[in-house]
């Protein structure tokens, strides 16, 4: 076989994990009914929820913060920030703690789902609702399956009121 053909045959096959890699892979999770999903690249860890320090003076969907592993870092309550019902916290509900701008910060959000590769072709531009309705928070929508999930625009999600600035919150303890 021609090294051509062999190295086009396996550029878009990952053969350590078996996925595709012409498209992206997003970790997608659960808030109420919908599904969402952030690159995979911006994920940390994911993390059961546990009780966070309040802060006065911050807005309503800015929980608190967390010690982790000498970090502190912000958490941010995804329902309360889409304007969504609250509700109680299950053994299912996480911290999923990202990278946005170079800062480490956490969302809370009703559970995982999975983790999946979605083809470029299966993303779709976001829909627009007109002027009164911002949806720059959003990549786009991506079909996997039968399911549509939101993909998130990390940085345009969280503003500057959300992400510390230097020597702010995200300070090493």
């Amino acid at each position: 076989m021609p090294t051509g053909a062999l190295e086009n045959t396996t550029k878009d096959i990952n053969p350590q994990i078996g996925l595709s890699t012409s498209g992206n892979q997003f970790l997608t999770f659960n808030l109420g009914d919908e599904l969402y999903g952030v690159d995979i690249l911006r994920v940390q860890e994911i993390k059961g929820y546990t009780a966070v320090t309040k802060i006065p003076n911050t807005p309503a969907h800015i929980k608190g913060v967390l010690n982790l592993r000498g970090t502190i870092v912000p958490i941010i309550e995804l329902r309360t920030k889409f304007s969504m019902p609250t509700i109680d916290y299950t053994a299912f509900t996480v911290i999923i703690v990202v990278v946005v701008r170079d800062k480490v910060m956490g969302l809370v959000v009703d559970s995982v789902s999975d983790v999946l590769d979605i083809d470029n072709k299966d993303i779709q531009p976001a829909p627009q609702f007109g002027a009164k309705m911002d949806v720059s928070f959003l990549n786009g929508i991506g079909k996997s399956g039968d399911k549509l999930v939101a993909l998130l625009n990390m940085d345009r999600l969280l503003t500057d009121g959300d992400v510390p600035q230097a020597g702010g919150a995200a300070a090493t303890v």
